[in-house]
């Protein structure tokens, strides 16, 4: 099991660890711990260089909204030999707590993705239903969206976060480039 860390130890930590957060470009826009470096959850495997670097400089916590993916994150951190510590909450439960969130000037906010995610799913069912009125095999969409939410709370993954993760609104035009930034601040 991953080890975890609570908002308040983060916080007393902070100058000693490397926080990574693992939300899109969008999300870590939006607001993110101060300090953290923004490594998208898609883009893990292909920071691993990087955040071995950085793992080898001093611990390494890993932050999300909720903990969710801070979680998924640490687990394929583990099985490339980095010791990893999820923040329990994420950065909800950081603003909680009473501490500030950074949020670079003039970047474009969006929502937090459980609630692109929520959005999306509802809109796709009462589609469903409402064209199952005319076409009864359209319900078929409905039942495929709530089997969807099903294996995504049981599997702790969600392919619909993942493809909304790839929607422009989510990804700023310079997140290139910010992640090539970001990644040689991990190789020091």
């Amino acid at each position: 099991m991953t080890e975890s860390l609570t908002a308040q130890e983060l916080h007393a930590r902070r100058g000693r660890l490397t926080v990574i957060d693992v939300r899109t470009p969008g999300e870590y826009a939006a607001g993110h711990v101060p300090g953290a470096l923004n490594v998208p959850l898609e883009h893990l495997q292909r920071a691993l260089p990087a955040l071995r670097a950085a793992a080898g400089r001093g611990g390494l916590a890993v932050v999300c909204a909720s903990g969710a993916r801070s979680e998924s994150a640490c687990k394929a951190l583990d099985e490339a030999g980095l010791d990893a510590r999820s923040v329990t909450g994420g950065t909800d439960a950081w603003a909680r707590a009473g501490f500030e969130l950074e949020r670079p000037a003039g970047a474009r906010a969006v929502w937090p993705m459980e609630r692109q995610v929520r959005l999306a799913a509802g809109s796709l069912v009462l589609a469903g239903l409402g064209a199952g009125r005319r076409r009864p095999a359209a319900r078929w969409l409905s039942a495929g969206v709530g089997a969807g939410l099903v294996f995504s709370a049981v599997s702790n993954t969600c392919g619909m976060a993942a493809l909304l993760s790839r929607l422009p609104h989510n990804r700023p035009a310079d997140a290139a480039a910010e992640l090539e930034r970001t990644l040689a601040a991990l190789r020091g």
